[in-house]
């Protein structure tokens, strides 16, 4: 019953670097405790499965720092780790997948905080006993164990920041992202408090790429078509840089729109390098998820205990919130990060 639910909600398992990661969550009890999947040339502790949950899991950005990193601290821990969730951006789905990953009693839970939604999800896993973390963006009106991510307001802010000083404070600019998130919605409330301070600046236009990058592209167009003298644009997910690019260069303006955005996967570094995007403010995904799984493995060993019993104390041994800070960028550095 359970994999023909994990295959109606679309639950995708990795094959990457030669690590298998098990696709079946059996049922645990103290009887019988099955591995499935073995990380490593030598397993240590065997019987302990890590599950990482999101949603949209084919998205580059996803497997080539979260995904990654999560893989690396498994074969590093000797310990089963599974990445499950809809392969499209399906913040129900993934909440489904909580869900029914409950049952399975899993050693601990790194979950993507994609959406408010999944906080009642999130409530019954930890009321089940169940270590979890949360990752990305916070879900405060959970009860999660810890929170490692970014600040978005800061991600705002230096977008914001950089902007000025790209256009000399003042001319046209607009933004777009996921509208609703609420990483997002703090990241656009950073860059508009900059944007007050400078009267010399409008912003013509709030927009929801739904992050795509064909819906960048269109409504770059459209904005570049009303806004022929605009002077900019910052973007605020993965695919939304690729696609203002995209529009820009088609206009024939790149290097006179400037551009700042988020993440930085080749693409983007790319799109730096030859000047058509001024600034990336990337996150430091591979931090906050190696030190997210790692905290789940403190949580469940209690390396750091700090009562006869914390969990009869109410104690959770780890630091609750961690903000892992942002990278920047430029033409100037980005060779570094190329390489």
């Amino acid at each position: 019953m359970f994999i023909r639910s994990l295959v109606r909600y679309r639950l995708i398992c990795f094959l990457i670097a030669g690590i298998v990661i098990g696709c079946e969550l059996p049922p645990r009890n103290s009887a019988t405790i099955t591995r499935a999947v073995s990380v490593g040339d030598s397993v240590r502790v065997g019987n302990e499965e890590y599950v990482m949950i999101t949603t949209a899991v084919t998205m580059p950005m996803y497997v080539h720092h979260d995904q990654a990193a999560f893989i690396k601290w498994g074969k590093a821990r000797g310990v089963k780790v599974s990445i499950l969730g809809p392969a499209e951006w399906d913040v129900p789905a993934q909440i489904n997948t909580i869900e029914e990953v409950i049952g399975t009693r899993p050693t601990g839970l790194l979950i993507n905080g994609t959406d408010p939604a999944i906080a009642q999800a999130i409530n019954k896993a930890v009321a089940a006993g169940i270590p979890t973390v949360v990752y990305d963006s916070d879900i405060p009106n959970s009860d999660r164990h810890a929170f490692l991510g970014t600040d978005w307001y800061e991600i705002g802010r230096m977008q914001g920041e950089e902007m000025v000083k790209l256009i000399g404070s003042k001319g046209k600019v607009a933004y777009m992202g996921i509208l609703g998130l609420t990483n997002m919605e703090q990241g656009f409330l950073g860059m508009l408090d900059v944007f007050k301070n400078y009267p010399g600046i409008e912003v013509v236009g709030k927009y929801d790429d739904k992050a795509n990058v064909e819906t960048a592209a269109r409504i770059t167009s459209d904005v570049l078509s009303a806004h022929p003298d605009i002077a900019g644009f910052c973007g605020f997910d993965s695919n939304s840089g690729p696609g203002i690019a995209l529009a820009v260069k088609e206009a024939g303006k790149a290097g006179k729109v400037k551009i700042t955005t988020v993440d930085w996967e080749p693409e983007h570094l790319a799109l730096v390098k030859d000047g058509t995007i001024s600034m990336l403010a990337g996150q430091k995904r591979e931090l906050f998820t190696w030190y997210g799984a790692q905290f789940l493995f403190d949580m469940v060993h209690q390396t750091n205990r700090l009562s006869h019993s914390d969990a009869a104390a109410g104690i959770t041994n780890v630091p609750s919130t961690i903000n892992t800070g942002l990278l920047k960028i430029t033409r100037e550095n980005v060779d570094e990060f190329i390489k």
